[in-house]
This record gives C-alpha cells, sequence and structure tokens, in this order.
C-alpha cells in the first residue's frame, strides 16, 4: 500500500511512523481509494491493541499517514525466531481478538489477518496494523446479534492465501466471522507451527481452505487439551453460521480458557504430593499416590484430571499444609439482617479485619476499594481469588437481632477450594470488638505466618474499649466512604460523636482528617477545609504517632495545603513504614512523587499500591497520570482504558484520556472526550480542559464561553482560579493567565500543585513570573 519511515515528530520530540504513497501511485485510482480507506477505517478506531493514527494529510502531492511507532517485531518474524508455548500463543490470541471485537463494533472488518499484521511490542503489548483492505461495514442483525458486513465486488478475491476465509476465496461478502476464520489460522500456525491448509500452489492453498479439514492439532502437539482443539474447530468451521459469530464471544472462550490453564499450571507447581518427588530431566516431578500417571511441572494437566477434577479431588494427592499463606483476601461480609440501617455493621467488620491483617508485613491483604467492589454479588471465592492473585479468601455474613449478633466466617483455600477454618460467633453488640480481635486472630493462625512479639501487638491493637464509640466510628466510616458532600458532613458529625464518648479514640481524629480533606475544594474552600483537616490529624498523632492513616492524612494536607513537600514526604514514607499494607499510603505518596516530577518512583509506589487494592479505579487511573506526566502519552492511554475497561461509567479515565489525546495534537477527539465528561460530571475541572481544547483548537468563541461561565462559578468561591489560567494560557493571554494563579495561590488552590508537571502550562514555563511563583509555592525548579 506504500513506503513506510521510521520519522521524528518535532513538535512533540516523539518517533512516529509515517506511511507514504509514492507520487507516482498517485494516479493510480485503486490504491489511493484503499490507501484512505485504511487512513479512515484506523482513525476510527480507539483500542491499546490497534495501531493509533496521529494524523492523515497530502504534502508536496504525497499522500501520507503519521501513525504511532511499535518497538517490535512482527508475528511472522517471532514465528520464525521461536516454537510458542501454549500459554504464549494463548496471550497473543486474547489481545488480538479483543482488538478485533472493537473494530468489528465500530463497523470494521481487517480483512487481512495474518502474523505479517500482527506485532509484539517489547514490553508484551499485541498490535494489529495494515487495514489496508479493511471495509466500513453496514449492519445487518442475525440472530438478534449485529453481524458487520463489508461487501466486496462479486468475484473479486481480496486478502492473503492461506489466512482468507472460504468466503473470501470465493469472492463473496465478507462479514467479521472472516476476521474470526483469518483469526483461527493464526492461533493453529501459533500452536502447530504450520498452516492449517497446505498446499504447493495457490490454487491447492484455495482448495484447502475450501475443502478440506485441518490436520487435528493433536498431530502436532501431544495430549492437547479437548477444550482448545474445541475452539479451533469452530473458529475454523467452513460454514461462517458454524463459527464464532462474534469476536467477543471467541475472546471470551480464549481468555476464560487461558485462565485455565493458569490456574492448573500454578496449581501444578505448588502441589505436593504424598509419595516424595523424583527429578527428571532437570524438571520436578511429582508422583501421586493412587495415580496412575506421573505429571511434569509445566506440562499440561488436563491428560490426568479434568478442571472439576483438578480443583477439588482430594484422593489422588494431598496439598502441603505446613506452608504460609502470604496473601489474602477479605471480602464484604454480608449484611444478613432485615434493617438496611445495619450495613455499616457487616461493612465495618470487614473493613477494620482488612485493616487489621494489613499491618503485618508478610501478608498482602486486598484494600477495601477491591474487594468492596464484590460487594452485594454472589460470588465463587476461588474465582475471586485467582482473579485478585491471592491464596486465600474469607468471606461471611452478619446478622443482628436486637441484643443478638451472630457472625458467620470462613476461610478458603483457593487452591483447591478446601476450607482451611469457619467458625459462628454469637455474642451480644458490646462484644463486636472482642469478635473482631477473635477472627482476626484465628485467620491468622490458620495462614500458618509466623509472629514477632511487635507484629503481634500490633495485630491486636485496639484503638477504643468503648463499644458505642466504635459502632459511631463505624458509621462515620460507612458514611464518608459514600464521598458525596451530605455523607461527608454525616460522616462528620458521627466521628464528632464518637470523639465525645471517646476523647482518646486516635481512628476517629484520623476518620475525622480524611472527611474534611474529601470536602476541600469541591464542597468547602480550602482555607476552610484544610485547617481542620490538619488539626484532626494532628490530634490523632498526639495520641497515637504510631497511627499510619493519620499520618497519611497530615501528608495529604502538607501537600495539597501548606505546600510543605519535604515534611509530606516525611508523612508519607512514616505512614509506610508503620503499615506496609495500606495502599492509600503508596498511592498518595505515589501522586505526591510524580508532582515534584520523580516520575519512576511515582510508578513504582503506584504499582505497588495496585498490587494491595488492582480494582481500585482511582489507583488504576493515577497510574497512567505517572506517564502522562512523563510526556508518554500513548502508554498514558493505554492505562486509563484498562480503568474504563474495568467500569465504563468511571468518568475521570475518559477525561484523562482527552488529557492526553490533546498533547497528542488529536483536538477533536480530546474534545469529545471533554464533552462525554462534562455531561456524566458538572465539574469545573472538566469545562476547564474543554475550554482550553476549544482554545488551542482555534475554537475561540467556544473557549470565551466557557471562560465566562467558571468566572461565574468562581465568584461564588466554587471551583480555582487556576481553571480559568489554563484557558487563557491557551488563548494567549499570558498576563490574565498569571493573574489567575496568583489568585489561586492567595486562595491556597489545591490545583496548584500541578505547576510543575501540567504541559498545559509550558507556555509559561520560562517566564520569570512562573518561575517566582513556583518558588514562592516551594516547588523544585
Amino acid at each position: 500500500m506504500g513506503q513506510v519511515y521510521l520519522a521524528q515528530d518535532t513538535q512533540l520530540d516523539r518517533p512516529l511512523a509515517l506511511k507514504l504513497l509514492p507520487a507516482k501511485f498517485t494516479d493510480d485510482v485503486d490504491r489511493l481509494r484503499r490507501f484512505k480507506q485504511e487512513a479512515r477505517a484506523t482513525s476510527a478506531l480507539n483500542h491499546p491493541n490497534i495501531l493509533t493514527i496521529y494524523e492523515i494529510g497530502e504534502a508536496d502531492g504525497a499522500h501520507f499517514i503519521a501513525t504511532e511507532f511499535i518497538d517490535g517485531i512482527t508475528l511472522r518474524l517471532h514465528l520464525g525466531r521461536n516454537s510458542l508455548k501454549m500459554a504464549e500463543a494463548l496471550e497473543i490470541a486474547v489481545q488480538m481478538t479483543s482488538a478485533l471485537s472493537a473494530a468489528h463494533q465500530a463497523g470494521v472488518v481487517h480483512r487481512d489477518i495474518k502474523p505479517e499484521n500482527v506485532m509484539l511490542r517489547t514490553d508484551g503489548y499485541v498490535k494489529i496494523l495494515d487495514f489496508g483492505l479493511a471495509k466500513l461495514a453496514e449492519r445487518e442483525t442475525v440472530d438478534s446479534e449485529a453481524i458487520t458486513l463489508a461487501e466486496t465486488d462479486p468475484g473479486v478475491v481480496m486478502g492473503t492465501v492461506g489466512y482468507m476465509s472460504p468466503e473470501q476465496a470465493r469472492g463473496r461478502a465478507v462479514d467479521a466471522r472472516s476476521d474470526i476464520f483469518s483469526m483461527g489460522v493464526v492461533l493453529y500456525e501459533m500452536l502447530a507451527g504450520r498452516s492449517p491448509f497446505a498446499g504447493n500452489s495457490t490454487s491447492s492453498v484455495l482448495v484447502s481452505i475450501l475443502e478440506r479439514e485441518p490436520p487435528p492439532l493433536a498431530r502436532f502437539i501431544p495430549d492437547v487439551p479437548p477444550e482448545m482443539q474445541r475452539i479451533i474447530t469452530r473458529t475454523l468451521a467452513k460454514s461462517r453460521e458454524d463459527r464464532y459469530q462474534t469476536a467477543r464471544d471467541l475472546y471470551t472462550d480464549l481468555k476464560n480458557f487461558k485462565q485455565e490453564l493458569d490456574f492448573n499450571l500454578k496449581l501444578a507447581s505448588s502441589t505436593k504430593w504424598q509419595e516424595g518427588e523424583l527429578p527428571s530431566g532437570g524438571a520436578t516431578t511429582h508422583i501421586g499416590k493412587g495415580a496412575d500417571t506421573v505429571v511434569e511441572e509445566g506440562s499440561n494437566l488436563f491428560q490426568t484430571l479434568n478442571p472439576t477434577q483438578q480443583r477439588f479431588s482430594h484422593t489422588s494427592r494431598r496439598l502441603s499444609r505446613d506452608e504460609p499463606i502470604d496473601s489474602l483476601a477479605v471480602l464484604p461480609l454480608v449484611n444478613a439482617s432485615a434493617d438496611p440501617n445495619a450495613e455499616y455493621l457487616s461493612d465495618g467488620i470487614t473493613e477494620s479485619i482488612i485493616n487489621s491483617l494489613s499491618q503485618l508485613p508478610q501478608l498482602r491483604v486486598m484494600a477495601r476499594s477491591t474487594v468492596f467492589r464484590y460487594k452485594g454479588q454472589e460470588v465463587d471465592p476461588i474465582e475471586v481469588g485467582n482473579a485478585l492473585d491471592v491464596r486465600a479468601v474469607m468471606l461471611g455474613r452478619v446478622l443482628q437481632i436486637g441484643e443478638q449478633l451472630v457472625i458467620k466466617a470462613e476461610l478458603v483455600d483457593v487452591l483447591d477450594g478446601s476450607n482451611l477454618w469457619g467458625a459462628q460467633y454469637n455474642r451480644k453488640p458490646a462484644d463486636i470488638l472482642a469478635v473482631q480481635d477473635e477472627i482476626s486472630g484465628e485467620i491468622f493462625e490458620n495462614l500458618r505466618l509466623r509472629l514477632t512479639g511487635d507484629h503481634k501487638e500490633k495485630l491486636g491493637k485496639r484503638y477504643t474499649d468503648n463499644t458505642e464509640a466504635y459502632q459511631l466510628y463505624l458509621k462515620g466510616r460507612y458514611h464518608t466512604g459514600k464521598a458525596t458532600r451530605e455523607a461527608l458532613h454525616k460522616g462528620i458529625e458521627y466521628f464528632n460523636q464518637a470523639i465525645a464518648v471517646d476523647p482518646a479514640y486516635a481512628l476517629a481524629y484520623s476518620g475525622l482528617a480524611e472527611a474534611y480533606y474529601g470536602l476541600s475544594s469541591a464542597h468547602l474552600p480550602p482555607k476552610e477545609a484544610m485547617p481542620r483537616a490538619r488539626a484532626a490529624a494532628m490530634k490523632a498523632l498526639e495520641i497515637d504517632d504510631t497511627l499510619a492513616e493519620a499520618h497519611a492524612s497530615l501528608g495529604l494536607v502538607k501537600v495539597f495545603y501548606d505546600w510543605d513537600w519535604a515534611g509530606a514526604e516525611t508523612e508519607y514514607r512514616r505512614a509506610i513504614d508503620l503499615n506496609p499494607g495500606y495502599a492509600s499510603a503508596h498511592h498518595w505518596y505515589g501522586w505526591y512523587l510524580a508532582l515534584m516530577g520523580r516520575l519512576d518512583q511515582a510508578t513504582g509506589e503506584m504499582q505497588r499500591a495496585q498490587e494491595l487494592d488492582p480494582l481500585s479505579l482511582e489507583i488504576t487511573a493515577d497510574l497512567g497520570l505517572s506517564f502522562f506526566f512523563a510526556r508518554q502519552y500513548e502508554r498514558a492511554i493505554e492505562q486509563f482504558q484498562k480503568a474504563l475497561e474495568m467500569d465504563q461509567n468511571f468518568i475521570w479515565a475518559r477525561f484523562f484520556i482527552g488529557w492526553a489525546k490533546e498533547q497528542q495534537g488529536l483536538n477533536d477527539e480530546a474534545i469529545a472526550e471533554f464533552q462525554r465528561a462534562a455531561q456524566v460530571e458538572d465539574a469545573s475541572v472538566i469545562k476547564a480542559a474543554l475550554g482550553h481544547a476549544y482554545a488551542a483548537g482555534g475554537k475561540i468563541e467556544e473557549a470565551q464561553a466557557i471562560l465566562t461561565e467558571l468566572q461565574q462559578t468562581s465568584e461564588r468561591k466554587q471551583g480555582s482560579p487556576y481553571d480559568l489560567a489554563i484557558i487563557h494560557t491557551a488563548l494567549g493571554e499570558h498576563e490574565k493567565a498569571f493573574e489567575h494563579l496568583e489568585n489561586a495561590r492567595e486562595n491556597r488552590s489545591e490545583a496548584l500543585v500541578w505547576l510543575k508537571v501540567d504541559p498545559r502550562l509550558d507556555p509559561l514555563r520560562t517566564n520569570p513570573q512562573f518561575i517566582d511563583l513556583m518558588r514562592r509555592v516551594g516547588l523544585p525548579l
């Protein structure tokens, strides 16, 4: 379709791939049409596994497409160098089908899926490229599902022989299911090391595609799992009605099978057989009592047991019960009471157990925000444990009837589904503190961990012995967790009531600090909210200097209000030292490091936070901001997309994608993202971003309209003058921008922490006024 060059974007200082249609082909109408078709088809797609288009255009008579530069090799080259294991082939196939699903949903059929059009990046990402034969499709409903159709001129065969679907080979209309067939060919080739349709000539290959079934995988892969053969057979069905009907269906089967395979391999490496271990060719060989087969680590376990037997059979093998379990998810206890007002109790007990166990350095405990995403769901503890990569899962129920409190809990080993421990407690509500201590102690004992005296003291530590104060504290946590203005104020009421009952309740003061921080800027002026947050955090530390939560809360105040950067780092590091399993401390410290421009360290802390809180939307998105501040916009977008995959309604991920798109020069796409975000969240920071994008794109009237709206918001002491400053910066009105930045400094606006890293302020950075402002805010230059 053209010639591709490695080029340098001098404006954004990044490498890119430049695809040119040579001038001598400009008069070739069909070639020019297909070149433009590729650009239109690919630019309609936005997916981490599809090549990103930066720009299309014409210069000096040459048509060009500017795309991201992919640092890697083609799948074809990789296949020539390596014999792929099943796990690697499945990982590539999962990413490819995810991309095809997105393309088909956007109405694009690729029509030329083959190893040459798949690239493997050095970081493991798979990229599909070269949509030169793609068709922007019509849509036809088949069996209540949208099937994408792309018309081909009758009798014209388009595609690459060997990877064509039967309908392609006949020159007939093709649809999404043609890509699925081609995907099956590629998957077969990755697994078997050869094409499923062999032949000495083009015509013989076509006959093979149309009339012959491919050899079974078992001919090339001994003991191939039946599920893998089933997937291949369905993918390569001659009739498209017999194939997978959507790429999403194929993606689901491949992903589920890969997870099953990963689980079984992990099970094999962790299983201890009763009869001992024998070496075999450098690998560990386990002989199972009563088993007829020998299973080597890393081999395919389907030859011995089916998936259900592998998980739950206890007759042929026995797991070792003396090795410690180092990872745990405490699922939200179910409120079994008829009273919804008792919800705070089940949530609070769950959170207290998590907080207690997370202080043990040798135990990785999933954070509250991750496990609470399972709240209200019927869950399989084994599936949850595998999804969160933990060895054990605790689950249970809480029932309160009058003066009777019943708590039932059990601990499940994710490896084999066995019950490690279970108990039922029938107590009075006044005994809630004691029963929580018992549950935490039982869990710890059954995880077979060893503790020092200091860690035992942490595990059994109570912050109050007053049951009334504790229940008021739980109500405060329950309401502040909702994060709305009304809920935060309600939480503050309960924390103050808890403190009135027990003035030495440090944890209640820490909760008060977090609540006031939550109100700052969005619901209360920083000058009103932040001093209260600081006072509460310092009071908590005055009572108990070992309270990690209070150190972390004080760190927030020092960053976002005091601009005491060195002091903030001290507080965050102290919080992490006191409780290495406290995800929020790692998260907030990562934020601090990013704002300081220490981006490698920031990424490390964010990744540690994500290990502890893998389902946190905020942490997943904020990890992307570390890349964004480093001007790695494509990598940032990929990370933001992961947050969206977790929750399509998480509007801040879309907002951040808009930021990155704007910095890539994709102004229209950025504006679209900001507009979608603004429809859901009426926040001044979103409107300001939209105004900045309008101004940067030359839409001056639209930018001025947002400026007027934000000015009125600012006069009502809502939002931040910083929002006005960035729009004026984009309009080239630098003096007005500095006026608003100075106003933001006087009002202690939280947004000023972005000064060092916000790329939208780059036009101001060399101005002496900006340098002086940085000094007065205390930021390193």
